[in-house]
């Protein structure tokens, strides 16, 4: 399970280097292999363990692709979606074209979120937090069954 946010540096190739309190894990489960691909609604990329995306992949396969939406999908997860390892410092390389989506410059954060995480540029991610933090105070949002009986 990922947890945190982490502020990372992309050197001059798109490398970054996954903290060591995730790279154990990665090493262990998934012998280093990650898929990072676009994230569907944020401007940020989603990365994920090679088992975890294996499981969206089932999944992905399982929908019709005679529907719109779900083209979509598939097209922006399974299009984008590369495969790295992480090399011997634990680094991750990312492609131009997914750097170029999420916007990212030099200074990045690594979000995990359980069984995945997200990366986002360091200064978007920090205005994402003031506006979800705005957001949740105002309580100006849509109910959620699924968060009806959540509590803290």
């Amino acid at each position: 399970m990922f947890r945190g946010a982490s502020s990372l540096s992309l050197d001059d190739k798109g490398r970054f280097a996954v903290p060591t309190k995730y790279r154990d894990a990665l090493l262990s489960e998934d012998q280093g292999t990650v898929i990072c691909t676009v994230a569907l609604n944020e401007p940020c990329l989603w990365l994920y363990p090679l088992a975890q995306w294996q499981e969206i992949e089932s999944r992905l396969a399982k929908i019709s692709n005679m529907n719109p939406r779900a083209r979509r999908m598939q097209r922006m997860l399974l299009g984008n979606a590369t495969e790295y390892q992480l090399d011997k410092n634990g680094r991750v390389l990312l492609a131009p074209s997914l750097r170029s989506h999420a916007e990212l410059g030099k200074k990045i954060m690594l979000v995990g979120l359980m069984n995945k995480f997200e990366i986002w540029d360091e200064a978007r991610w920090h205005e994402q937090m003031r506006q979800d933090t705005e957001l949740e105070r105002l309580g100006d949002f849509e109910p959620n069954q699924d968060l009806d009986n959540f509590t803290l």
